[in-house]
């Protein structure tokens, strides 16, 4: 029976997650499984992988064909590589302590490659803050003083018109002369 690790949809659409499972290759793709073995959600930034990093490795090494997403992901997670070095060892190229320290110095690379990412998407996402919250004050400032101008224009229009109507129209002069 050919064995195929690859993935099985589940989520609402427009969101979906997938759980990363062992299947007989003629089974449909939401169908019958043997093992599920992890799980990938590429709706955060970035993808969340969790993986059972052993039983992935058995399945490998056991003759199961990843598919093509499935073979990113494990690459990714480093069970292709382990499963290299494994061969490597077996062949006599280096001892298994040899594959333990290569995998480990690996590991430790990938993982601060990630939390440099982390840190650089959260430095760009606080830039963006502040330079929105910036472009918004500037408009705001815009806006109140625009509305300061309205509002000393319309004062200075009471001002005059009250001006007008306390100065009567100068009424014509009659000179009484006094007899």
């Amino acid at each position: 029976m050919p064995v195929k690790i690859r993935l099985q949809r589940h989520g609402r659409k427009g969101y979906a997650y997938y759980h990363i499972v062992i299947s007989d290759s003629k089974a449909p793709r939401d169908g019958k499984f043997i093992e599920r073995i992890g799980s990938y959600n590429p709706n955060t930034n970035p993808a969340t992988i969790d993986l059972k990093f052993e039983r992935a490795l058995y399945w490998l090494t056991t003759g199961a064909q990843p598919t093509d997403t499935t073979r990113n992901i494990l690459s990714n997670e480093g069970v292709l590589l382990k499963k290299h070095l494994l061969e490597g060892a077996k062949k006599g190229a280096f001892d298994v302590s040899e594959v333990d320290t290569r995998f480990a110095a690996w590991k430790e690379s990938k993982e601060s490659s990630v939390i440099k990412t982390k840190e650089q998407l959260t430095a760009e996402k606080q830039a963006d803050l502040k330079a929105r919250f910036k472009a918004e004050t500037e408009v705001n400032k815009a806006k109140a003083a625009e509305l300061a101008k309205k509002k000393a224009d319309a004062i200075a229009a009471t001002i005059e018109a009250a001006a007008v109507v306390e100065t009567p129209a100068e009424a014509p002069a009659t000179e009484t002369v006094a007899e």
